[in-house]
Formats: C-alpha cells, sequence, structure tokens
C-alpha cells in the first residue's frame, strides 16, 4: 500500500468534531448533572414552541424516533413534560412542558448559556460567531 496523500487523525474535521464535543459533554455534565444535553435540548424546544408531537419534536431536535421516544419516557418519569394522546389522531402522542418543568427551564436556562459559554472559552466573540456560522453551513 502506498501512501501518496498523508492522512493525520489529528488533522480531520470528524475528529476535532468529536473532541470539541466530548469537551461540551463533560462541561455540561459537571455543570447540570441531572440531566442530559439531549434531555435539556427536548425541554428548551418545547419551551420554544409550545406542544409538540412527539415526531416533530424530535425531528426539531435532531434525534431519531427510537431516542426521542427514551428521552420522552425519562423526562416524564422525571415530572418535567407530559404526554397525552393527540384529540384528532390516536396514533400521535403530543408532549407539552409541565409547571416543574418551566420552572426547571428557569433555573438552568442561565446554566445552559454558561456551559455554551466554557465550551468556547478559548474563542474570541468574532470567532465564536464565525465557528457557528461555519457549523450551520456543514
Amino acid at each position: 500500500m502506498t501512501d501518496n496523500a498523508p492522512y493525520r487523525l489529528e488533522d480531520q474535521i470528524g475528529f476535532k468534531l468529536r473532541l470539541a464535543n466530548q469537551r461540551h459533554l463533560e462541561i455540561f455534565s459537571a455543570r447540570m448533572p441531572e440531566i442530559t444535553p439531549r434531555q435539556f435540548a427536548v425541554l428548551a424546544k418545547l419551551r420554544d414552541e409550545g406542544t409538540l408531537s412527539q415526531n416533530h419534536l424530535g425531528r426539531l431536535v435532531a434525534m431519531d424516533a427510537a431516542t426521542t421516544k427514551g428521552v420522552v419516557e425519562r423526562l416524564a418519569r422525571k415530572g418535567l413534560i407530559a404526554t397525552s394522546p393527540s384529540p384528532t389522531d390516536r396514533r400521535r402522542v403530543e408532549i407539552s412542558l409541565t409547571e416543574e418543568g418551566r420552572r426547571f427551564l428557569i433555573e438552568t436556562i442561565p446554566v445552559a448559556a454558561e456551559i455554551s459559554a466554557m465550551t468556547a472559552r478559548n474563542l474570541s466573540p468574532r470567532e465564536r460567531d464565525r465557528l457557528l456560522a461555519l457549523l450551520d453551513k456543514l
């Protein structure tokens, strides 16, 4: 096998994205141990959008159906969301925040903002904005 093009794992975008994600998850876990980033994403999206079907919610937070179902079940057990059958389509499950879920978000949204700031702490504001714009292009 000839090595015409050098390949360094450390120079690959996927590797660097995984390292950045691992660092973010470490910070998230340390600052908000009672919930996962996926669970928080579901709560934040419900706060923004209101009641959503489970399927639509999953699409909005970029999770497949099985993952969404598991996250919804765990959040319901914690009392942060409520599930109910759709009044118009019995096959559809509607998801909404509970009062406890709303209170939880009031307390944790500032922490989530701090987690994002800690993740990007080595970047200038301009670099952070540029990184976010570049990630949007991916």
